[in-house]
């Protein structure tokens, strides 16, 4: 176990390593290196230019909304940003309801993605009502439950880090297992991982991954993991848009109906204008994990500082 432990840290110290040598930006980084599935038009692209804020939109009467952002293994960020909540909440006026909205993607990519779950289904948040938003890394472990050959696909954005949480070493899926025998060898120690982990898996976090929710309305807000499509009604978005959408969404000039309040597209800084607000600032490697609040008209931001 130790020499495993040992292991996964040189893999995470590496990974770390790799990604804050790069000299682009936070966001370029984040998808170069682990958004697998990203076109080529997607990566290159950046969000429109942010607008005057000229909208005015409310959070229910008597609700204080706080969002968060991709948490993605980093329970140490969460436990600190939910403390900084609980001091805010102190501020409002004495029976104000208090609604947490997790925007998703609380898994993959930090060592720490077991332990984000234990958080979260904990009794830590007793006194908060929670909204819990599946993510696309959700939907990907979610995929590779179901389905063994997926965990090639998973572990080239970040699923080998929620394996190595479990306890589970992901098997060799390099390029270069060419001969006949090793890729059968490779597919046969997939099987075993996936055996393991479907046997493995508490039955608590199974629930939890199964019972999440693509989007929350509340007051003037649609909050969604990725975004979604423009020109198309909310009850005729695909759960995948809603998971995955990124460019569509992000550099499209028109307002919605509600303010959308999403993550998913990693970014140095919170980003708000009239038709949205993106929390994703990228916590994983940036030690920043963000938070909209929304009480009443106002909106102002919650965030762990890199230690």
């Amino acid at each position: 176990m130790a020499k495993l432990t040992q292991q996964i840290q040189k893999s995470f110290i590496e990974r770390l390593g790799q990604l804050t040598r790069s000299t682009t930006s936070l966001r370029a980084r984040m998808r170069q290196r682990f958004e697998a599935f990203s076109t080529p038009s997607e990566a290159e692209a950046e969000p429109a230019p942010a607008q005057a804020l000229t909208r005015v939109s409310a959070a229910p009467d008597g609700e204080c909304l706080y969002a968060i952002g991709d948490i993605h293994g980093r329970h140490d960020l969460l436990e600190r940003l939910i403390d900084q909540i609980k001091q805010d909440r102190q501020t409002l006026p004495e029976g104000t309801k208090c609604t947490i909205v997790f925007l998703g993607d609380y898994i993959d990519r930090g060592l720490q993605s077991r332990s984000v779950i234990d958080f979260l289904i904990s009794d830590r948040l007793d006194g908060f009502e929670t909204v819990f938003l599946m993510g696309n890394h959700e939907e990907a472990l979610l995929r590779f439950y179901h389905d063994a050959s997926f965990g090639k696909q998973w572990v080239r954005y970040g699923g080998g880090e929620t394996l190595y949480s479990y306890g589970f070493q992901p098997p060799n899926t390099r390029s270069s297992l060419t001969s006949h025998e090793a890729m059968q060898a490779a597919k046969k120690a997939w099987d075993q991982v996936w055996t393991g982990f479907r046997d493995r898996l508490p039955k608590e976090h199974l629930e939890f991954y199964a019972s999440l929710k693509t989007h929350h309305i509340a007051g003037d807000y649609l909050f969604v993991h990725a975004g979604v499509r423009p020109d198309v009604p909310l009850d005729q978005q695909s759960d995948r848009d809603m998971l995955w959408i990124r460019d569509e969404f992000l550099d499209d000039a028109a307002e919605f109906e509600h303010v959308i309040v999403h993550g998913h597209t990693p970014a140095d800084d919170v980003f708000r204008d009239n038709r949205r607000i993106g929390l994703d600032t990228g916590a994983f490697i940036s030690g920043r994990l963000s938070a909209a609040r929304l009480f009443g008209t106002d909106v102002s931001f919650l965030e762990t500082s890199p230690s």
